[in-house]
């Protein structure tokens, strides 16, 4: 099982999948059925979602039976980051970057 946030035109998702890799061609077919063509997907660790998700978690997960299966488990962008911020800090240790301006983002 893996835990992904897959970023989208429309605004980032957060996924479940039972795919062993987010460039699984059967994996980009589901995302091409449910309207996604273009993306970037980050692995987020399973443990974090379900801690921070608690029993959405569980209810989505309930649901992912077959083996070659996702589901969204948060389409609110807003959301996805408010709870998710630490796990996506790819920039540098302090987990900020800069914006156009030089200006620091947290």
């Amino acid at each position: 099982m893996k835990a992904g946030i897959v970023f989208t035109g429309t605004g980032p998702i957060l996924i479940l999948t039972s795919y062993q890799a987010f460039d699984d061609p059967k994996f980009i077919e589901k995302l091409q059925a449910k309207g996604i063509k273009k993306f970037v997907a980050r692995e987020i660790p399973i443990e974090r979602v379900q801690k921070k998700y608690g029993l959405q978690y569980s209810i989505v997960l309930g649901d992912l039976h077959q083996s070659d299966d996702l589901r969204v488990l948060d389409y609110n962008g807003h959301n996805v980051f408010s709870r998710l911020w630490p796990f996506l800090c790819f920039w540098n240790s302090s987990c900020s970057m800069l914006d156009h301006f030089g200006v620091g983002i947290r």
